[in-house]
């Protein structure tokens, strides 16, 4: 039976409000619900990249307390660890105070303290001297700001192609592999319909990513008995409470979809009727080889796609709703041989070097493993398919009754996508989903607005053009369709410093944020002015190679300058980075700031409708710093940048805040879509309102728009959600958003490495470019580890981040530190044994790019063939606030120091960056290392040890003993 407290106190499983949150008096003396603040403030938390909705308690004009907000679409009241730390990332002792200008040798950690006027006076004076001579001699790259659509805008009226954000070193491969495929993908463009799927498989998800939603969705997977399937070399957080755990060797992903392909078309248990209506599957290809057109889609006169209608037995266009396309054989049209799409997935793909007994030795799965699961996915796809009472209209007017759908969803994250195969990979997950028949139905996998876009979505990137005194024509960042839209100049070279849209990286759709440092250092393709950086920690955690990348921040030319000339750097923290600028434009926390979170950007949309979200002070900051937003905004109009004036030169917008209010990007549309027209009753489109930050803040922290029921789902092709985002400006037309098996824009590159069409590739470059381009996802061994001796280097080494942290800034949280501050290398206990090692002995990880002493942890959950450990725990002395003796100092360590940024040479002697040859994503996880017993007087620090930093001007030390809260328990107590 249920206890139920007296008093009426709440037992019910509800996330809503209590009427009366007041605990029952238990009669032992004790007040378990004290008054703890005067205040509750609602925003948006930034702990992680989740945009929770949060309760911020203030007591006494401090942060005293932080909950989740139980009415916020994306978490429901649930909050983290992280979240409920953010008082102490708040209050940290790291925080920087006032603007720096360094004094001693960069790296050295010496500055003195300088007024804000004397910080702009600086910057702008050495950003207009580059804009009055040649713009792209700025680069501008960014870290998890989640701000980039006003980040980029400022980039592209300043001039300079040179802008990036994290994505490029994150998930650009789970980005651009789904936006090229399906219009959408995984993380924040889509996610399971945790309400009906009965079957989820999770590939490469730590439990870091999307934390809260995630745990509410399994939650109710769990509750209902349904099934899931996690695909990950590491046995923790989400994949600990897996039904089936397949631990499988990095890198080896796409070979394992790949098999369960072959055995879903070998049993023809594929959803023929979903890849008719849905996709490309029917569309011809011609098949000339050494043709100009060979590989692209046949088309008539008029320039319409063909299909073989195979009743008629003649070409017809492909959107004919009339038509009976087939989806096998082999035509002649024309004189010129054509295949559907269909028939080069089933030929590709029903080799034999796709079977489960081909592959599964190299992924570490058996044969009999892989049927199993591609038989379950069949079961439950084929046999439990669910059908709501729903009608709908299709685009074409089509009147259905019900909305049907097949109740198989999946997810997939870093660990897809960190790997120089990852593209491909990603791509091969969703053409197992379209196979089957469950992308935006009940039980599948569900776009989240703005998507789904046509694939790929548009713009396309701008900065071919680069001149002074005048912003791009477009956007730093967009999407190619093919060796036109390339940025590279008449011979070929990039035309941006990090080499994003090159032949080196052709769909760099994020940019390659952790290539900057060495092509900027290296003045290749030309030498910079300027690296000006925010809130990225590029000179530790988010580079690959740190020892050189640290090197090449210091070093100088012959004549005594800097190579890279000036840094200017913002951070709200003295993280590693920090010491290596020259000018620091000190943040603020996230508590004591504006920022959206917003359609234009990365916003808090979930299936069932869109939405987005504001932070705003909660807390007025006790340092002389500024909102880094804010301080670009007030830069664009001192430098005078075109959208950041007015007509008679003055600044166009106040701050931040007005700028979100004020902007439009396009008429009607500006940052926040919610409360638009001077009454604040439109939604998407519509006049500035003047009072729409209130309205977020009176509702919350955010905005959400509910579909209805006819809109839910199959918005690629759903006339009443195609309307509806032409009329939010998603979409330019309410045209069906076909997904593509086969990537045409990939087989235009494929044809320029043979030489045809007006911009062809280097020679040196054309066979990466033939093999890499392919319109269909393949598998390839990821390069790292094709270029070392496995011999030698027998095992994989793969980072991920705990849940209860993020990035470098869970490690420096005293509340966090104290459930880890220090990480060890996780060994499976077989492994360890045949290598002699125990637990907690002490190893020296090694690769061929250098070595990391670290101390071992023996589990079971892993791999064998794998060792893993925590990320950014390991910091350097002087950092974060941290005391010489902080175990993330010495027992702490980072793998990135012996990641290799680049690939090995070529037969031409051209090293690549380390990352996929499509997108340019940082191939942090294709790591092959060797474990070695450290002797007895090495044991008990980590290395390689660094040069401790000094603390800027007026940095209070640490505190010996943390208490936070004491003061308000003190005051209480007085008061009472």
């Amino acid at each position: 039976m249920m206890h139920r407290p007296p008093n009426g106190a709440n037992s019910a499983p509800s996330q809503r409000p209590l009427a009366d949150t007041r605990a029952p008096d238990e009669g032992d003396g004790v007040d378990t619900s004290p008054s703890i603040s005067d205040s509750i403030a609602k925003t948006t938390c930034y702990m992680c990249a989740c945009r929770c909705g949060i309760d911020v308690h203030i007591k006494d004009g401090k942060v005293r307390y932080i909950n989740g907000n139980k009415d916020h679409p994306v978490n429901r009241g649930v909050i983290c660890g992280k979240g409920s730390s953010g008082i102490m990332q708040h209050y940290s002792p790291a925080r920087l105070k006032k603007p720096l200008l360094r004094t001693g040798p960069r790296g050295s950690g010496e500055f003195r303290e300088i007024e804000w006027e004397e910080a702009f006076s600086i910057a702008t004076e050495r950003l207009s001297a580059i804009r009055r001579t040649d713009p792209k001699k700025l680069a501008f790259f960014t870290g998890r700001d989640q701000s980039q659509s006003l980040t980029g805008w400022w980039a592209s009226q300043f001039g300079t192609p040179n802008f990036a954000a994290h994505g490029g070193f994150c998930s650009v491969n789970m980005a651009v592999g789904g936006l090229y495929t399906i219009g959408g993908s995984f993380w924040e463009f889509g996610e399971p319909d945790w309400d009906n799927t009965r079957y989820f498989m999770l590939f490469g998800v730590a439990e870091d990513h999307d934390s809260n939603p995630i745990k509410i969705g399994l939650g109710k997977l769990k509750a209902r008995g349904a099934k899931v399937v996690s695909i990950n070399p590491c046995r923790t957080g989400y994949n600990a409470i897996a039904d089936d755990w397949i631990g499988i060797r990095p890198g080896t992903d796409g070979l394992f979809v790949f098999a369960l392909i072959h055995e879903l078309l070998k049993a023809g248990r594929v959803d023929l009727d979903y890849l008719l209506r849905y996709t490309n599957a029917h569309l011809l290809v011609i098949q000339e080889p050494g043709a100009a057109d060979d590989g692209l889609f046949a088309r008539d006169a008029g320039g319409n796609l063909l299909a073989w209608d195979r009743v008629a037995k003649t070409p017809v266009s492909a959107t004919d709703t009339g038509a009976e396309p087939g989806l096998t054989g082999s035509f002649t049209i024309d004189g010129r041989r054509c295949v559907p799409v269909f028939q080069l997935i089933a030929d590709r793909y029903l080799a034999e070097g796709y079977a489960p007994d081909a592959v599964a030795e190299r992924c570490g799965i058996p044969a009999d493993t892989i049927r199993r699961i591609a038989a379950e996915l069949a079961h439950v796809a084929f046999q439990q398919t669910i059908e709501l009472p729903v009608a709908w209209t299709d685009w074409a007017g089509r009147r259905h009754e019900t909305i049907k759908g097949r109740p198989v969803s999946m997810h997939a994250m870093r660990g897809i996508s960190a790997h120089s195969n990852g593209f491909h990979t990603c791509r091969a997950i969703h053409l197992l989903q379209v196979l089957l028949g469950t992308v935006d139905v009940p039980g599948g996998f569900r776009f989240k607005p703005p998507y789904p876009r046509s694939p790929p979505p548009g713009p396309k990137p701008s900065g071919k053009t680069v001149k002074p005194m005048t912003p791009l024509d477009g956007m730093p960042l967009g999407f190619v369709c093919g060796p036109d839209d390339l940025l590279v100049d008449e011979a070929g070279t990039a035309v941006r410093i990090d080499k994003a849209y090159s032949w080196d990286a052709p769909i760099a759709a994020h940019g390659l944020m952790h290539t900057v440092i060495r092509s900027a250092w290296a003045g290749d393709p030309y030498p910079i002015d300027t690296l000006m950086m925010y809130m990225s920690n590029m000179a530790w955690n988010s580079s690959m190679n740190t020892v050189e990348t640290m090197a090449m921040l210091t070093d100088s030319d012959e004549a005594g300058n800097y190579r890279i000339p000036f840094i200017i750097y913002s951070d709200a923290y003295y993280s590693e980075t920090v010491p290596f600028a020259d000018l620091v434009l000190p943040d603020t926390t996230y508590l004591e700031r504006h920022d959206c979170i917003s359609l234009l950007d990365r916003p808090i949309s979930h299936a069932d409708g869109p939405g987005d979200a504001i932070r705003h002070p909660v807390v007025e900051p006790d340092r002389d710093v500024r909102p880094f937003q804010s301080v670009l905004i007030e830069l664009g109009a001192r430098l005078g940048l075109p959208c950041f004036v007015n007509d008679d030169g003055s600044a166009r917008y106040r701050d931040y805040a007005d700028y979100i209010v004020n902007h439009e990007r396009t008429p009607g549309i500006g940052p926040l879509a919610g409360w638009r027209g001077k009454d604040g009753s439109a939604i998407g489109k519509g006049e500035a309102n003047p009072d729409q930050l209130q309205r977020y803040i009176d509702n919350g922290g955010f905005w959400h728009h509910d579909f209805a029921e006819d809109q839910r789902y199959y918005k690629m092709a759903n006339r009443s959600y195609l309307d509806f985002a032409v009329q939010m400006g998603f979409i330019p037309k309410a045209e069906p958003v076909v997904f593509q098996l086969y990537c045409e824009p990939l087989q235009r590159f494929r044809l320029a490495a043979r030489g045809h069409g007006r911009v062809v590739p280097p020679e040196g470059d054309r066979q990466r470019i033939e093999t890499y381009m392919d319109p269909l996802p393949f598998w390839y061994m990821p390069f790292e580890e094709a270029a070392v001796d496995l011999q030698d280097y027998p095992l994989h080494a793969l980072t991920q981040r705990p849940m209860h942290m993020y990035h470098s800034w869970g490690s420096q949280n005293a509340w966090l530190r104290q459930i880890t501050s220090q990480n060890r290398l996780f060994v499976h206990h077989r492994t360890a044994a045949g290598l002699g090692l125990v637990d907690d002995d002490w190893v020296w990880i090694e690769s061929i790019n250098g070595k990391v002493k670290g101390q071992i942890k023996l589990v079971d959950g892993v791999n064998e063939s794998t060792v893993w450990t925590w990320n950014a725990i390991g910091k350097r002395r002087g950092s974060w606030g941290l005391k010489d003796d902080a175990a993330e100092s010495n027992r702490g360590f980072l793998l990135n120091h012996i990641i290799g940024d680049q690939t090995s040479a070529d037969a031409s002697g051209k090293r690549y960056s380390n990352s996929d040859p499509v997108t340019g994503q940082a191939a942090w996880f294709d790591l092959r290392v060797r474990l070695v017993k450290c002797a007895a007087e090495e044991a008990g620090f980590t290395e390689p040890q660094f040069e401790r930093f000094q603390q800027p001007p007026h940095f209070e030390p640490s505190p010996d003993r943390l208490t936070f809260g004491a003061e308000f328990r003190r005051a209480r107590e007085a008061a009472e």
